[in-house]
């Protein structure tokens, strides 16, 4: 057997373990920002338009937020805390994704302003509300890309006591969608060229996607037959 001390494969895992900041969460992650948000990132934003039983239009960005299935297209969101979107979602079972791309990114920015109910954030970020086609929400007009939803469920979230959580899971089924057409091309859409923006970590930052960062591979042919055309 060889001494370890000669084994630079064992070093170099040793180094590895040495230089490997571990935290357990509930203790606390000792820096100056948690990182967890940022190792999950960059992340689409969830940029929700909503609107009251009463008729109060609602828009607001969401941190977590992503596509969950095919057919049908599923998407979803967290709501930490009861806001006004999950109020909105629960009492009109409806609501309207919204695309961030970069000309829009300030607009997104002042949307999620903690304001009473009774405020309109659409007015509050100077964003026009145009008139969806298969729900009575709203979607953003400048916006390039919105999904049109009705909520299919509402899952409050538990921890591993199976303690209720201050946080809830929204889930909706698209039902129509509005793409730009300057972003299709050769019937395929353009995400390179939409401008996508990204939430990262931190109190502030955010990345967009352009054509600079695109690259391809391919899926083995198995492991791409359940997919969509």
């Amino acid at each position: 057997m060889g001494c370890p001390a000669n084994d630079p494969e064992l070093w170099g895992v040793i180094a590895r373990i040495c230089t490997m900041h571990f935290y357990e969460p509930h203790l606390g992650h000792g820096l100056k920002h948690d990182p967890f948000n940022a190792i999950v990132g960059p992340r689409p934003i969830g940029w929700v338009s909503s609107c009251s039983a009463s008729g109060v239009l609602n828009l607001a960005p969401y941190s977590f937020f992503n596509a969950f299935n095919y057919v049908p297209p599923l998407i979803g969101f967290s709501s930490i805390g009861r806001k006004d979107s999950l109020n909105n979602i629960e009492a009109t079972g409806e609501f309207v994704w919204n695309l961030v791309t970069r000309p829009l990114a300030e607009a997104m920015n002042r949307s999620c302003e903690a304001v009473p109910p009774e405020v309109d954030e659409f007015g509050l970020a100077g964003l026009t509300p145009e008139a969806s086609r298969m729900v009575n929400v709203p979607r953003v007009a400048e916006s390039p890309v919105s999904f049109e939803c009705r909520c299919t469920q509402i899952l409050q979230m538990q921890d591993l006591q199976g303690e209720k959580l201050d946080t809830w899971m929204v889930f909706g089924q698209v039902v129509g969608i509005h793409i730009d057409e300057r972003l299709i091309v050769n019937g395929v859409y353009d995400t390179a060229n939409a401008g996508h923006v990204l939430r990262g970590g931190g109190p502030a930052d955010y990345f967009s996607v352009g054509p600079e960062q695109l690259f391809k591979i391919y899926r083995p042919a198995s492991g791409a037959r359940d997919l969509p055309k």
